[in-house]
């Protein structure tokens, strides 16, 4: 199923079929509906002399699943009285059946087949009748009609105990019902919840029972009335099944008998069913189940055992304990319970999943193990119900919920007693492996996970039959059980001891007929054994067929494929052919020759043979330890060809030459395997190598880290499985030559492991010397430290990205895992380092040795720094590693065992000084031997709380400040108690002893508190939570992941917690603050701050100390630095010519304080952001650029909303302009680009030095201080970063002489900084009057400068001494000729005047001297924007979209005494040329001659102008608006992008230019597609608009060629089927239209989704049969209400089915709430999986599986996705972010890498057909990729 999550806590299976409209569920016969007295509701009744012919069948069509994962199913009838009726219903299991499930009164008795369980129905009658006091007498016979006084029924079924008991499979999901007549029905429902019809809701509040129990009242909807002052169970009756009184002998479902039970005086009931009942069940059932059944099922007592039996708790002992505390026992005695001593061999308990537990356990030790939880962990009372206490606060639950409530999720392991079996599946799609005891099979694609469990000892040897339906395995060890599988169905069926000792060898015959195995007898003499394994399948017996011993060795033995009585073996000097004839196992060896001393490892046949060849023509094919290969004539037993494999000479140390086939010392070859093409070889080097068939050369080898232990080709020899003896598991894709490695283990135990809970990394310390961080989701090893010295444990830093390790010398050592380096090494340990840890605030880390010492040092820096060193105050020895220490959730407390063993120690953290010495040897005085402790760890909800585990297999819990025993538990394990742990919120705690894990009710309130789990073979070393409290890691052999199914707490003051602080409560003190403080794994919002940085703002609370002591100017390198505070400098005086009044810096700070809000200045000339709706992620870790999945290659278009944001310099060849954060450095005549990334906003502007050397670019704003970015233009590198503005930069210039460079701020902080180019030292800056639009430098004298600004022009003189500056500013207004203007832009006119512009048009001319303007003329009807000069020509552009040359010769002539000199006839100022342009003109570069240049429009557009010829050239195209959509040809050679100006653009996948535009005006385009053939003149493309029109483009002919109109709302997808035969567009009400795009009809239209916006549609080629539909395509839709529909269609025959429904959960969210799109897509390796993504509860990708109808990997998410696009090649996603991350993920491993290029959130990421490019879009920017890949 897609999710489970919508089903609970119920469905209403009538309501959510819409019974009564008969659509999707059908009726037939007499079915009818009325209205209940009784119930007072409508109800159906079914009639009909026949039952099988009247009926309700949900749903109606069979093909069809109602997929109902509740495990228990409730049915609201009423029998027909003196009438037969029937119930079916059709169960889905995990093996793949459907099995049927029938009851009825019809039924005599109890039948049963592989597929069909048929109960009797015994009818209940009212209370008191004759028939119901009948039958409580009888025995048998009261099968049949039902009785007149039948009453209404609620019926519970628990569909998985029945499955499980009786066909011993797992339950899936309900598939189907049909009610037969005859009988009255109200409704039915599942749930997964253990409902109690008879409980109203106001008794289940009182009780406190909620669905996180299992348990509560029954839904509303389905309740039965009840009337004022009358009992449930008087009215109605209630039965369960499997049921809790005494049955019939047979198997039936009926009423319960059991007698009335005593009520208290407030009418209490017991919640929960009875633990310990037990359904009697037939034997032919009780054969049925078995042994592997059995040990899955959480331990109950061992047969004929009596249990213990303590004193109760006596009530009045309470009054003497805290009252946090409902249950303690000062006479240390464990909790009361009683023990029956019935068998329970054969009884599975109710409820319990068995599939959902992996454990496997020793026979030999099966007593003891049940022993162990004999007396404080399993209740089966005698009583029918526990015995209740007076409050139900007090009253003790049946049993710890859920069960199970643990599941083994992942284990990351390979190997254990070998590493040579490693197995193919026939389709290549998971490898099978060994780790330890159990046997995986692991998903190539998903790395999905399967275990095959029942193994006791290490598993030695695996294979597979011919069709890989059936695997065999064996185990090492004296008693060598070998057992057959059904692979497909994970289910064993059968085992049987192996006749030898230490199997080694295991080989099926390829029908699965004979089974051959090696091993050793017990005179140790080889022996091999055949098997006749023909009928294991059907559930026959495994028989021998013969046997030999042999004096020969065997390494390897292999069934011939052509026939089942041939094998071939290999092993130390000997190769031997082997036949059974006549009952008789014969061998021949091979004449080896001069080579009959070698020691062969493998040996395999020929593959590729013509079906016509004779059966003996065959090659044999061996390798040895010595590097031969040995080609063998299988008829002639004779040696063919022998070559040998040599390393090649090393010529360089840095060089390899690849081995060869000479004479010399050989490389020893462990395995081969021979395929139809080529020869796979793993060898002793590392190196699994590819052969030509006749060895002549090497087609690939892939190296690896350890010896190859075993290679095998896949079936389709497209890949090749190689394992290696350090445990390493990987495989070869041959086409692509690419090598994934699948799992990667420890060599030996691994002795201890810490979580990072923040990033879900995972770092294990082995016997093996090596140090591992894994990455948690995808099981991948992220790092590997190496060291000559054993570590022993390791501890995660609790908020940095670092950890410590402790060695077996002692040394500790802390790693950086960012850097992979070593970032401190204390050696103050002598002996071994047995515990290691952080506090929980990372301000401190301690570790302690096995001679005693114990140290504490400074983990808030860098080289934690050693702060105490304490000797002899630790226990000694090792056996208390590695966690020998532990620190309290509020980091003030330390506890550990020591100075001796019998001692535990609580010291100051913070000190070590010790508070408390415990001695628990003196606490049991009844013991016979002193009791030491062995662990201790604090409880998270108080520091005052320590739990210890003792050598006495005793857990108690001890007071912190007084040392006072408040209660204990015994008999915790059978063996010491390896690991302790108690979950975050004190709900859970968590043991292990041996090799068991055990999961415990912490606070002890169920008859059973605990279940155990069982999967490691050798000793479990450490055991805790997670940090986010939803799984368990466990380590020992291997490293086991298990998923942690209880409820997470509703709230953290939980007013059923045992410890709820209150004022006279000991653990009050620090309760309420620490449960605040729970860690859910995810890092804090805001990082405090280090005391130290905290700093007073001098401007703000004295500005008289910042005028008269100005601070000095810093130079900011950084965005981090300059966020900070602003350079504090002193103010400069401002000359105003009006009034001619200077402004002192007291003044002008004064005036600042009392402005109100900065208002935008009215002209388009200042620059403003465009409106972002994204929110910048600055905590993402970009990749190191030789590291880099994807690559910048080009991008598309110009910022047409910066200002001056394009460079030319003509000399020097250089052009650069801004789009988005990037700034390109273009090639103007080959194209190319370069890139300079660091940005991470739009960018304003750029400026050039004159030399071309150096280019400036700023971003920033408008909330935000800006950044400065200086750059190295012929490096491409960034020189320096400096800020200083507020909020945008507006303006940036050089100086003629490039020794200074400024920068001017917006409106919203209108000020000027000067900068010494040189070091960009900040030298002065200057607040103006008013906003700044332009300033610029005079081309003659450096230290003369001009600005323009709202308040007139600025003259400024720059005086500079020593290493600072000032600047002199005096201000002119604009003449009152123009009017209210602002002057907008400026330029100089050689050195002599100043040419300023206005947002009116007009052009004044300023003597610089007298600094008056003496000319104005109106140059245009709109605002000028861009002004340029040089020489006598003026360059003009306004928003008006005109670009005007001017001739201005004649105003030099002009310059008089007057102010103002108008314009009139007799001067005159030329319009030399002017051209219209595309858009408003924004930035402007020409030559120094004016005769040919490059100008920015606001339409994205930079122009090409050579005004020789009056032309212009389009240089750079991109969209003006906001880009919806880029697709790709399926050729490549184009792209064509849309966008909401309504057009769209097909562009030039090489150049990148634009090819051709389309343009609908007034009209939004939302989406495109391209036609499947888009390759000459039929190449088409499809795009959909805002007025639900759908217009086709033709290519060759740049015409629209049809416009069709299949939606009334916005066309919000659209695409071409596969074939091309249709269009599938979608609107945003949810419709799906099919359209012809030959036509243009629309053919059909699919309202499935009506009312939710679809964001996907996408349509692939694919064969529907597999899926049971007809079709050769799939189509998907995604919905915005996260649903999501595929179809199978063949659109030839108008075919178009629902092949699948998803619905996805998500939280409720306010109306308001902007959320983020449902996305879709089928996976481009394997279509029957999609990958999905949308709002929900987390931020993940699913996947989910057609094939297997639920989702089988998930991949967590940073951030909510708003596009992705999945590649063809390399399985790598690309995801798109509001925060402008585009994420890059491998789906096969989970590897990302996270890219900051866009300003901007991401509508859209696109890969190429190919999987070689890849687009994204952040509203008008377009970026092209290149993929390397991850």
């Amino acid at each position: 199923m897609a999710s489970a999550g919508w089903q609970h806590p119920y469905v209403n299976i009538f309501k959510h079929v819409k019974v009564e409209e008969w659509r999707k569920s059908a009726k037939a016969g007499d079915v009818s509906s009325y209205m209940d007295k009784t119930l007072k509701c409508p109800v159906f009744r079914i009639k009909g002399p026949v039952p099988t012919n009247s009926y309700i069948l949900v749903p109606k069509n069979t093909e069809h699943s109602l997929g109902l994962t509740g495990h228990y199913f409730y049915l609201l009838f009423r029998p027909t009285p003196g009438k037969y009726f029937m119930v079916h219903l059709d169960v889905a299991v995990e093996e793949g059946q459907v099995v049927r499930i029938s009851f009825s009164n019809m039924f005599k008795e109890f039948r049963s087949t592989a597929t069909w369980l048929q109960f009797p129905f015994l009818c209940g009658a009212a209370k008191d009748s004759v028939y119901e006091n009948t039958s409580r007498s009888a025995r048998h016979g009261l099968v049949g009609p039902a009785p007149t006084s039948v009453r209404w029924t609620c019926l519970m079924m628990d569909l998985r105990f029945t499955l499980s008991v009786y066909l011993n499979r797992r339950y899936s999901h309900l598939k189907s019902i049909r009610l037969c007549a005859n009988m009255v029905v109200k409704n039915m429902f599942t749930s997964d919840l253990l409902l109690d019809p008879g409980v109203s809701f106001r008794e289940a509040k009182q009780r406190g029972l909620s669905s996180s129990q299992g348990t509560g009242p029954i839904p509303r909807e389905m309740s039965f009335p009840v009337p004022k002052g009358s009992s449930w169970e008087d009215l109605y009756d209630h039965i369960k099944f499997p049921s809790e009184g005494t049955k019939l002998p047979f198997d039936s479902i009926q009423k319960d008998d059991l007698k009335p039970k005593a009520r208290s005086s407030s009418n209490e009931r017991s919640p929960v069913t009875d633990e310990c009942h037990f359904a009697k069940i037939s034997r032919s059932v009780q054969d049925r189940v078995s042994l592997s059944q059995q040990i899955t099922i959480p331990k109950l007592p061992p047969r004929n055992q009596t249990a213990v039996v303590s004193s109760m708790l006596k009530l009045s002992m309470l009054s003497s304990q805290p009252k946090d505390w409902p249950c303690l026992d000062d006479g240390l005695r464990p909790d009361s319970t009683h023990f029956s001593s019935q068998r329970v061999s054969s009884r599975p308990r109710r409820g319990t999943d068995d599939g959902g537990i992996h454990l496997y356990v020793h026979p030999e030790d099966a007593l003891s193990v049940h022993g162990e939880e004999s007396e404080d962990e399993v209740v089966c009372t005698t009583e029918s119900h526990p015995v209740s206490l007076p409050s139900f606060k007090e009253s003790k639950q049946q049993k710890l919920l859920p069960d199970p409530i643990l599941r083994l999720s992942r284990i990351i392991g390979f190997g254990g007693a070998t590493t040579r079996h490693v197995l193919w599946t026939k389709a290549g799609d998971a490898a099978v492996y060994p780790c330890h005891a159990i046997i995986v099979s692991m998903k190539i694609l998903s790395n999905e996970q399967r275990f095959f469990i029942g193994h006791t000892d290490k598993i030695s040897a695996l294979t597979f039959n011919g069709n890989t339906t059936l695997l065999a395995s064996a185990q090492s060890g004296n008693n060598s059980m070998v057992r057959v599988w059904n692979y497909n169905q994970g289910t064993c069926l059968t085992m049987f001891r192996g006749h030898a000792h230490s199997l080694c060898c295991l080989s099926f015959s390829y029908g699965g007929g004979i089974l051959c195995g090696v091993g050793k007898d017990g005179h140790n003499k080889t022996m091999v054994v055949v098997w006749n394994t023909m009928n294991v399948s059907k559930g026959g017996d495994v028989t021998i067929i013969t046997k030999a011993h042999t004096d020969v060795d065997i390494t390897t033995m292999k069934v011939a494929f052509f026939d089942d009585t041939r094998m071939v073996s290999c092993g130390r000097e000997n190769i031997r052919l082997w036949r059974v004839r006549n009952g008789t196992l014969r061998s021949c060896p091979v004449n080896l020759g001069e080579y009959h001393s070698l020691d062969f490892t493998d040996v395999t046949f020929e593959e590729g043979i013509s079906s016509d060849q004779h059966i003996d023509d065959r090659t044999l094919f061996a390798c040895t330890r010595s590097g031969h290969i040995f080609e063998i004539d299988y008829s002639r037993v004779a040696v063919k060809n022998v070559r040998r494999l040599l390393p090649g000479p090393q010529q360089h140390a840095d060089r390899r030459e690849k081995p060869t086939f000479n004479t010399g010392p050989g490389v020893a070859i462990n395995s081969i395997s021979v395929s139809p093409s080529f020869c796979a070889t793993g060898s002793e080097d590392g190196f699994l190598r590819l052969w030509t068939l006749d060895f002549s050369a090497v087609i690939l080898e892939a190296e690896h880290e350890g010896a190859v232990s075993k290679v095998m080709v896949s079936f389709d020899g497209l890949q090749v499985l190689a394992a290696t003896s350090t445990g390493n598991l990987g495989f070869l894709d041959v086409s692509s030559r690419g090598y994934n490695t699948l799992m990667r283990s420890h060599a030996d135990t691994v002795l201890g492991f810490s979580v990072d809970g923040i990033r879900r990394h995972l770092t294990t310390a082995s016997a093996d010397g090596t140090i591992r961080v894994w990455n948690m989701d995808s099981l991948h090893q992220l790092y590997d430290f190496v060291s000559e010295d054993n570590p022993c444990s390791v501890a995660f830093h609790p908020h940095e990205q670092t950890f410590s390790c402790g060695f077996s010398s002692g040394t500790v050592r802390v790693f950086d895992i960012s850097s992979a380096k070593l970032l401190a090494e204390h050696k103050q340990h002598r002996g071994e380092v047995i515990g290691l840890t952080f506090s929980s605030d990372g301000e401190f880390m301690f570790s302690a040795d096995s001679e005693g010492s114990l140290a504490l040092y400074t983990a808030s820096e860098e080289d934690h720094s050693v702060t105490r060193v304490a000797c002899n105050v630790v226990a000694r020895g090792t056996e208390r590693a590695p966690d020998a220490l532990a620190v309290s959730s509020d980091s003030s407390r330390l506890a550990f065992v020591g100075p001796s063993s019998y001692i535990v120690t609580i010291a100051d953290a913070r000190s070590l000084d010790e508070l408390l010495h415990v001695d628990v040897s003196i606490l049991d005085v009844e013991s016979p031997q002193l009791d030491s402790a062995l662990k201790v760890c604090f409880s998270p909800a108080s520091a005052e709380l320590l739990l210890i585990t003792t050598s006495a297999h005793k857990i108690l819990w001890l007071s912190t400040k007084t040392g006072r025993l408040l209660r204990q538990v015994s008999k915790v394990h059978q063996h010491p108690c390896s690991s302790l742990a108690v979950s975050e919120d004190s709900r859970f705690l968590l043991t292990s002893g041996h090799n068991a894990v055990k999961v415990w009710d912490y606070n002890m309130t169920h008859h059973v508190n605990s279940q155990m789990f069982i999967g490691h073979s050798e000793p479990i070393r450490q055991v805790r939570f997670t940090p986010d409290q939803l799984g368990v890691v466990s380590v020992g052999d291997a490293i086991f992941l298990w998923d942690f199914l209880a409820d997470p707490v509703e709230c953290l003051t939980d007013s059923s917690s045992q410890f709820k602080a209150s004022p006279s409560s000991p653990l009050a003190a620090d309760t309420e603050v620490n449960r605040a403080q729970l860690s859910n794994g995810m890092p804090r919002q805001t990082a405090p701050l280090p005391s130290s940085q905290h700093q007073l703002d001098a401007s703000a609370m004295d500005p008289v100390i910042q005028g008269d002591d100005p601070a000095k100017p810093v130079q900011t390198t950084g965005p981090s630095q300059s966020s900070d505070s602003r350079p504090a400098v002193s103010f400069l005086k401002v000359t105003n010519l009006d009034s001619f009044s200077p402004l002192n810096a007291h003044h002008m700070d004064t005036m600042e304080l009392s402005q109100n809000k900065p208002v935008r200045p009215d002209c388009y000339k200042h620059y403003i952001p465009h409106l972002k709706t994204s929110s910048l992620d600055q905590s993402i870790a970009a990749p190191q650029p030789q590291d880099e999945g994807i690559k910048l290659k080009a991008v598309i278009g110009y910022n047409g909303n910066g200002r001056g944001n394009m460079v030319w310099s003509p000399d020097q060849g250089l052009f650069a302009y801004s789009c988005g954060c990037v700034v390109v450095v273009e090639h103007l005549h080959t194209g190319t680009q370069r890139h300079l990334q660091g940005h991470s906003k739009e960018i304003s502007c750029l400026a050039i030095s004159n030399d071309a050397q150096t280019m400036a670019s700023a971003a920033g704003g408008p909330n935000s201080r800006s950044l400065i970015y200086i750059w190295d233009v012929q490096a491409g590198t960034c020189r320096s970063t400096v800020s200083y503005h507020k909020g945008a930069v507006q303006s940036l210039a050089f100086s003629r002489d490039d020794l200074f460079f400024l920068s001017v701020g917006d409106f919203s902080d209108s000020g000027l900084a000067l900068w010494r180019t040189e070091n960009f030292q900040l030298l002065s800056t200057v607040n103006m009057s008013g906003p700044i639009h332009e300033a610029a430098f005079s081309p003659s004298a450096a230290s003369q400068m001009a600005c323009v600004g709202s308040h007139g022009v600025y003259f400024c003189l720059i005086h500079t001494h020593a290493s600072n500056a000032d600047i002199k500013v005096q201000r002119v207004s604009a003449p009152s000729e123009v009017g209210d203007v602002e002057l907008t832009a400026l330029c100089y006119h050689m050195d002599s005047f100043l040419l300023t512009s206005s947002n009116q048009g007009h052009v004044c001319a300023w003597d610089i001297s007298k600094q008056s303007c003496f000319m104005i003329w109106k140059a245009d009807d709109g605002e000028i924007g861009v002004l340029l000069c040089r020489g006598n020509r003026l360059l003009t552009g306004s928003n008006t979209h005109w670009l005007r040359l001017w001739e201005v010769e004649a105003v030099q002539g002009l310059r008089s005494a007057e102010n103002i000199c108008r314009i009139n006839g007799e001067t005159k100022v030329v319009v030399e040329q002017e051209i219209m342009l595309d858009g408003t003109m924004v930035s402007a570069a020409f030559d120094t001659s004016m005769d040919m240049g490059i100008v920015g429009t606001t339409a994205g557009t930079l122009w090409y102008i050579n005004w020789s010829d009056n032309s212009s050239i389009r240089l750079v195209s991109g969209h003006r608006s906001k880009v919806n959509d880029v697709v790709f040809s399926s050729d490549e050679h184009h792209f064509a992008t849309c966008s909401e100006d309504g057009s769209v653009r097909v562009w030039s996948t090489s150049s990148y230019e634009l090819v051709v535009q389309f343009q609908v005006i007034n009209q939004a385009c939302g989406c495109l597609c391209w036609s499947p053939s888009s390759s000459g003149d039929s190449s088409s493309i499809a795009a959909g608009y805002g007025d639900g029109t759908l217009r086709i483009f033709r290519l060759a002919s740049t015409d629209m060629e049809m416009k069709l109109h299949p939606h009334y709302v916005a066309v919000t997808a659209v695409t071409y089927s596969a074939s091309g035969h249709v269009i599938l567009s979608a609107g945003k009400n949810g419709l799906v239209a099919v359209s012809s795009s030959i036509s243009g009809a629309t053919i059909r239209v699919i309202r499935d989704h009506k009312g939710a916006t679809i964001n996907s549609v996408q349509c692939v080629n694919e064969q529907c049969k597999k899926f049971g539909l007809e079709g050769n395509e799939m189509f998907l839709a995604a919905g915005a209400d996260r649903r999501v529909s595929v179809w199978a269609t063949d659109w030839s025959k108008e075919k178009c089915d629902l092949l699948d429904w998803l619905s996805f959960p998500a939280p409720s969210n306010s109306a308001d709430d902007s959320l983020p799109p449902s996305l879709a897509a089928f996976y481009p390796a394997d279509h029957s999986l999609l990958v999905y993504t949308g709002y929900g509860v987390e931020k993940e990708l699913s996947f989910y599986s057609l094939a297997k109808k639920q989702i089988i990997k998930k991949i967590s998410l940073t951030h909510w996705a708003t596009c992705i696009s999945l590649s063809s090649k390399s399985r790598l996603l690309a995801v798109g972010s509001r925060e402008r991350v585009l994420k890059l993920i491998k789906s096969t491993s989970g590897k990302f890498q996270d890219f900051l290029q866009h300003s901007d959130s991401l509508q859209t990421c696109r890969f190429s057909p190919s999987g070689m490019l890849l687009f994204s879009a952040a509203y008008n920017e377009v970026l092209l990729w290149e993929v390397p890949g991850l």
